[in-house]
């Protein structure tokens, strides 16, 4: 592990799961109880990041091959890690990420083929000894994440045109990525009412990280 002075806490799931509200939940609750806080979204997060997410959620699915599309997404993580996240972990910042090493696991690994061990080592030269402290998995159906994704607004839907069993092979990876971490890792049914998802995410955070 890397010498920090602050957890690393991430959120993951398919198309349409409903993590990137909670993430925004956890946050504003964190800062109201006067924790430092910061979190990102992957790819995104530092300026060439956000230039690579451009990249990688708009246009055609299939304009990259599942190689490149593992190096761009490996390469926009490299940014933010070095950038950002590091930084702050260090300064004892807090940092939440919507998305980290796991999404390439199972969306590149598992959706694409690549294979977990292949994108393991591609995560290891990325991202070093760095880990998340805590990662949320969101388990929801493919079929209804991509009803519930359909219903956004916004062009950044390259994902969600992506056949079926792409998105199934998505949830394979992750549990995967949950049967190999069981100790950093938790599920959390997406079914459940916000609220309800809410407090069992804070009650979990609070329990490990003592605040």
């Amino acid at each position: 592990m890397i010498s920090k002075s602050a957890p690393f806490i991430t959120f993951e799931g398919g198309e349409g799961s409903g993590k990137s509200t909670q993430v925004d939940i956890l946050c504003r609750a964190l800062l109201k109880g006067g924790v430092d806080v910061v979190n990102y979204r992957e790819p995104g997060g530092t300026r060439g990041a956000e230039e690579i997410r451009t990249l990688l959620v708009m246009g055609d699915g299939d304009r990259w091959t599942p190689t490149t599309e593992a190096l761009l997404m490996s390469a926009a993580r490299a940014d933010l890690v070095e950038k950002r996240i590091l930084p702050h972990l260090k300064d004892g910042t807090w940092v939440i990420c919507d998305r980290f090493a796991d999404s390439t696991v199972a969306y590149q690994g598992y959706g694409h083929n690549l294979g977990y061990d292949r994108i393991e080592t591609l995560n290891n030269f990325t991202i070093g000894k760095l880990k998340p402290d805590l990662t949320f998995i969101f388990r929801l159906a493919p079929e209804l994440g991509l009803k519930r994704a359909a219903l956004r607004e916004g062009v950044e839907n390259r994902y969600e045109h992506l056949d079926l069993s792409f998105h199934r092979k998505v949830e394979e990876g992750y549990d995967e990525v949950f049967k190999r971490n069981p100790d950093r890792c938790v599920a959390i049914d997406a079914l459940l009412d916000i609220d309800l998802i809410s407090q069992l995410i804070f009650k979990e955070v609070k329990k490990r990280f003592n605040i």
